[in-house]
């Protein structure tokens, strides 16, 4: 059954179209990855399922209810997290704080098992906890912005450009949660540049081209498009 529905959406910034006709879905425990160039509505199309941007038409569902154009908060409340390209951390807190700041509709008992879950995921972050996120590496701060997304528990975890300027040890570590999380039963949608990882760990993927998409299947078979080999994956299969 899937999770997350995405039927023929549309997204506007003023008169220019973001998103034209894009659907999708996601079933409970799997993991989609969305592919795509700059420009092409990646980030757009997360930012619409998580009630950042309004939908001009089309429906979004999860867990078979139509929440299209709730509130980011509703949205959070039902189980869906978001982890934003550029991660948006709060510098001057430490990492503790930006955590639990994911957390904040949650009990005191709740936010702490969470807590013990992220550290459980990011060994390092327990050495950081105290550290403002500003003085963090970008990889440190890339594993607290998943770590935020994570405490609330989502059924859903919407993640962006999660290696955008990560060093290749931390992306792979990267990686490695998600597929841990995909384990645990956390549905997961991954836009993301590194191509080759994420339809190593994604169930089925989606091409987007200037806002629509142009293919979409099983990762494995989206992986043996030619032209998806040349376009993302530097002629090689993933």
């Amino acid at each position: 059954m899937s999770l997350l529905e995405v039927e023929g959406i549309d997204v506007h910034y003023g008169k220019m179209r973001a998103l034209h006709q894009v659907s999708l879905a996601v079933d409970e425990g799997r993991c989609g990855a969305v592919l795509g160039s700059n420009g092409a509505g990646k980030s757009t199309l997360l930012r619409a399922i998580s009630g950042l941007v309004p939908v001009s038409a089309g429906r979004i569902r999860f867990d078979g209810t139509d929440v299209t154009g709730q509130s980011p908060d509703a949205l959070v409340r039902a189980g869906i997290a978001h982890v934003p390209e550029g991660r948006e951390l709060f510098p001057r807190l430490t990492g503790r704080e930006n955590l639990e700041v994911g957390g904040l509709n949650r009990s005191k008992a709740q936010r702490r098992k969470a807590l013990d879950h992220v550290v459980d995921l990011f060994p390092v972050l327990g050495e950081r906890l105290k550290q403002q996120a500003g003085t963090m590496s970008g990889g440190e701060q890339q594993m607290v912005a998943v770590g935020r997304a994570l405490m609330s528990s989502p059924r859903l975890a919407l993640i962006d450009e999660m290696s955008l300027g990560v060093a290749p040890i931390v992306v792979a570590k990267l990686f490695e949660v998600v597929a841990e999380l995909r384990a645990r039963g956390t549905t997961v949608l991954l836009v993301e540049q590194h191509a080759r990882e994420a339809l190593r760990v994604a169930d089925h993927a989606w091409v987007l081209q200037t806002g629509e998409v142009a293919l979409h299947g099983p990762a494995e078979e989206v992986g043996d498009d030619e032209n998806v080999r040349r376009a993302y994956l530097g002629g090689a299969r993933a």
